[in-house]
Parts: C-alpha cells; sequence; structure tokens
C-alpha cells in the first residue's frame, strides 16, 4: 500500500506494508536479523501444539492489524492444561484440544500468525518493549531518530500504548539492569538494529521512509524483533523529557512528505 502525499507540487508516495509474514520473511533473508527474529508461522492447530511444546508460551497475532488489537497469548501450564489471553480476559482450558477449539473460533477464518513468545523484561512488576523509530534524514539515509520504552498495562499482554501502556525512557526501565555507562552503547546497538531492519525491508519495498520497530528485551538483554510497523506513531516520542527527539522526528516526517507543516 502507498500513501500519497502532494508536497509542494509534487506527490510522494511513502510505501506501507501491512502483512507481518510478509515484512518477516523479508527480514529473514538477513543472516545478520534471523537471530534477534522470534519463529514465526502461519497459523495452524498443528503448528500451534508444537510450539507449545517447544517453547510453551506463544503469541497469535493478525497476519495484519493495529494497535495490538486481536492479539493472543497461548500458554502451556507448568502442572497441565493450556491458557489464553486476549485482551484482559485469561481462559484456562484442561486438554489442548478445547482451547485450541476456543481458539479457532475467535480467529474463524481470518489469516493469523503465531511467534515464538518471548519472556519480555518487567519494570515494577510490568511487562515492557521498546519502539525504536527508523526514518530517511534529508540524505535519503536511514537513520535511528528515537528510542522510547512502553510500560504495559498491568491486566494486558500488549504494550501498545493505544492499548494503555506508559511511554517511559528506555534509560528509566533498564535501571538496575543496566549503569548508567552501558547505555549509550546498548543504544548505539538498538540504532544499528533499526537501521539495518530498514535497509532489509527497502530492498524489497523501496518507497519506506518510516519504521516503527517494537522490539523485546529478555533476560539476557538480547534483543527481538517482535513487529515492524510502516505507519508509526510519531507523537508518543512528545511523552520523553528530551523534546529535540520528537522535535527531529517531527521535521523528518515533514521532509520526506507525511505532513504539511509543523505540528504546533
Amino acid at each position: 500500500m502507498n500513501l500519497s502525499i502532494s508536497k509542494g507540487g509534487a506527490s510522494l508516495a511513502i510505501q506501507r506494508v501491512r502483512s507481518k509474514w510478509s515484512k518477516t520473511n523479508i527480514l529473514l533473508k538477513s543472516a545478520d536479523l534471523t537471530e534477534h527474529i522470534p519463529e514465526t508461522k502461519r497459523w495452524s492447530r498443528s503448528t500451534l501444539q508444537a510450539m507449545l511444546d517447544q517453547y510453551k508460551m506463544v503469541y497469535v497475532k493478525p497476519d495484519s492489524g493495529t494497535f495490538g488489537t486481536g492479539v493472543i497469548r497461548v500458554e502451556k501450564r507448568t502442572g497441565e492444561g493450556y491458557s489464553f489471553q486476549m485482551g484482559t480476559k485469561k481462559r484456562t482450558f484442561s486438554s489442548f484440544e478445547s482451547m485450541a477449539d476456543r481458539l479457532q473460533r475467535s480467529i474463524r477464518t481470518r489469516s493469523y500468525l503465531i511467534q515464538r513468545g518471548i519472556n519480555l523484561l518487567k519494570h515494577a512488576s510490568r511487562r515492557f518493549d521498546i519502539r525504536v523509530m527508523v526514518q530517511k534524514n534529508s540524505r535519503d539515509q536511514w537513520e535511528s531518530t528515537g528510542i522510547i520504552g512502553r510500560l504495559g498495562h498491568p491486566a494486558k499482554i500488549v504494550t501498545n500504548y493505544h492499548s494503555g501502556a506508559t511511554p517511559m525512557s528506555i534509560e528509566r526501565l533498564m535501571t538496575g539492569k543496566l549503569t548508567s555507562s552501558q547505555m549509550p552503547s546498548y543504544n548505539a546497538r538498538l540504532k544499528k538494529l533499526g537501521e539495518s531492519i530498514a535497509k532489509q525491508l527497502q530492498s524489497h519495498y523501496p518507497g519506506l521512509k518510516e519504521l516503527g520497530i517494537d522490539v523485546a528485551i529478555d533476560g539476557s538483554l538480547k534483543p527481538w524483533i517482535l513487529e515492524v510497523n510502516t505507519l508509526p506513531d510519531p507523537f508518543i516520542f512528545r511523552k520523553l523529557k528530551d523534546k529535540s527527539v520528537f522535535r527531529k522526528i517531527h521535521r523528518y516526517c515533514v521532509q520526506y512528505g507525511r505532513f504539511k507543516k509543523k505540528h504546533s
């Protein structure tokens, strides 16, 4: 999908890609990125059972969709039985068959994916992930322009801002996990990862101008690519104390044509 925007009499096209499956498969063509991508497969009952046997927890998510809508966390319980949670409601089942039957009724015939679950780091007993904003700059080069944490709502499984997550600086969220002297190199690592993702996707989707990359960090501090959004919300970065981050993000949005004039 292309979003055409008129700017100064010229028509610009910002490419948008809805399918998570398509984006994942393009990223998997990069040997450097593959190790950061949780195993992802198309939905089927047999695949769900195999992945639960292997990983104990997975996320079942629509192939296209935003704001975490329709995402389901599915677990194989330590003792016996299974559970899944969508929104704030958690259901438990005594057998895989009964759980899969109920899940299938929720999914119906829509295109869904199964992704290995990554146990997110926590802050104040709440799970969080990281959003990395990557944009084309004035030299038409990819640049990671912002990093922000999203502290999940305590009753929900997704960390989307529109689902009640709290935007927070990565420095605050990583307190006790990294020292202040370690943070700059870790931020640089995330920025480099973001730019590598952008370059890889652009090899197949040349009209991309901006990406919002959702990154999970596990207990060993390894970053995992959860999702890549080609229509990212830039305004979440206004929540950062450092206002220069949003100003740069917005300036780039204007330069490549997403916004016509400066946001007041």
